[in-house]
């Protein structure tokens, strides 16, 4: 696998672009991005398990049932959540879109990403898709990932090739997200293309094999947000063999999928709300794969363990904590907790209680802007990863006033 440059223009075939259209007010920054494919393209989808969800969703999954698609419009700045008009809107935002692009509504990926509970105002939306359209290009990847950015501080990219079947296959990517995370199937938003061809069930499964063991292993302060989605579209145009069954070549598929997405995962929690660092847990020698996953993002999940992080204190009690509040059969006195990052790595509990330890060269470890909790349970040959942050002062000014 090799990264290249372009975000979700990397592959061929796909333009995409990002512009102020006024979503957000008085702001001047982006909030309407496009991605669009010259060929139609095989889709795959997967959504947020929020019980209260936006209306995008709703219009996005009856748009993709047939597992096709060829373009996305996304505003930011307000969600279309909550609002008795929604369905209808996020519908004309891809009558609009298509009527643009010269395509079907139905052939629409349609997203939402910024405040819950306010109408969508239409004017500007419609406006800057017919002034959006004819920008879009090659060079666009880059600004179609800031205009979906709400509260994240910078954009989040990302594209690799690889051969399959002696053609060069290109995967790009952008995502968004910095605060309400904590997916329960896919990221805040997210967004794949890729040239490959591939068919529309083995995308769809491993779309969501790869967002199981990464987005879906992500938090920033455990609110699962109501308009979580990741798609991701596959226009052929690589000229590989389609890919229609399991085998070498939908592993390494698979594998590069799941290679982008863990980046873009940590990308995402090191861009946390207000954070400073970013905070991975790997769990190995678990009992089970489940536990390993859940016993890591209850560690990165703890807000007093985050806060410890904030202020590089050692308390490594706050992670034994979290680990034992984890729902599932397992022992304490076999976990061993090391604490790790540029500056080096230390012991700090073994057999389930504390050891003695240098808390100079601990905070010096922590002082880091990348931290890694490693905990071995000794209890089988199970391993999950999970991606937080620290909690700081900033998380809560900034939620604080979130709307105004």
């Amino acid at each position: 696998m090799k990264k290249i440059s372009g975000g979700v223009t990397a592959p061929k075939g796909f333009t995409a672009g990002g512009i102020h259209c006024g979503v957000r007010g008085s702001s001047t920054k982006k909030d309407l991005a496009m991605i669009y494919s010259e060929a139609p393209c095989t889709t795959a989808a997967v959504y947020t398990q929020n019980k209260v969800y936006g209306a995008p969703i709703t219009v996005t999954r009856a748009n993709i049932a047939d597992g096709r698609a060829q373009a996305m419009i996304c505003n930011s700045g307000n969600a279309n959540t909550c609002n008795a008009d929604g369905v209808e809107k996020a519908e004309k935002m891809c009558e609009l879109a298509g009527a643009a692009l010269g395509l079907s509504a139905g052939d629409i990926i349609v997203a939402s990403t910024g405040v819950i509970g306010q109408v969508l105002p239409m004017e500007p939306i419609e406006k800057g898709i017919a002034a959006l359209a004819p920008l879009l290009s090659a060079e666009g990847g880059t600004d179609a990932a800031e205009a979906i950015m709400t509260t994240d501080t910078e954009a989040k990219e990302e594209a690799c090739e690889i051969e399959i079947g002696g053609k060069t296959v290109r995967i790009g990517a952008m995502a968004k997200g910095s605060g309400m995370i904590h997916p329960n199937m896919a990221t805040m938003l997210g967004f794949l293309t890729t040239d490959a061809a591939i068919s529309a069930e083995l995308l769809q499964k491993a779309l969501k094999l790869a967002v199981d063991d990464t987005f879906n292993m992500v938090s920033v302060d455990g609110d699962t947000s109501t308009n979580d989605m990741v798609a991701v579209l596959a226009n052929g145009m690589a000229g590989n063999a389609p890919i229609t069954e399991e085998g070498p070549e939908f592993e390494l598929f698979l594998s590069v999928i799941r290679e982008i997405c863990t980046s873009m995962a940590k990308k995402i929690a090191g861009d946390g709300e207000g954070a400073t660092k970013l905070v991975e847990c790997t769990v190995t020698g678990a009992p089970s794969l489940p536990l390993a996953k859940a016993v890591a993002k209850s560690v990165i999940t703890s807000s007093l363990t985050k806060a410890a992080m904030f202020g590089a204190d050692a308390n490594w009690g706050r992670i034994l904590c979290a680990i034992g509040y984890t729902e599932g059969d397992f022992a304490v006195d076999t976990i061993r907790v090391d604490i790790s990052s540029a500056k080096g790595s230390i012991l700090v509990c073994e057999n389930g209680a504390g050891v003695a330890f240098d808390e100079d060269r601990a905070k010096e470890i922590l002082l880091q802007e990348e931290i890694h909790i490693e905990i071995g349970m000794g209890q089988g040959d199970a391993q999950a990863t999970a991606w937080g942050c620290d909690l700081t002062y900033d998380y809560v000014k900034i939620n604080g006033d979130y709307r105004t």
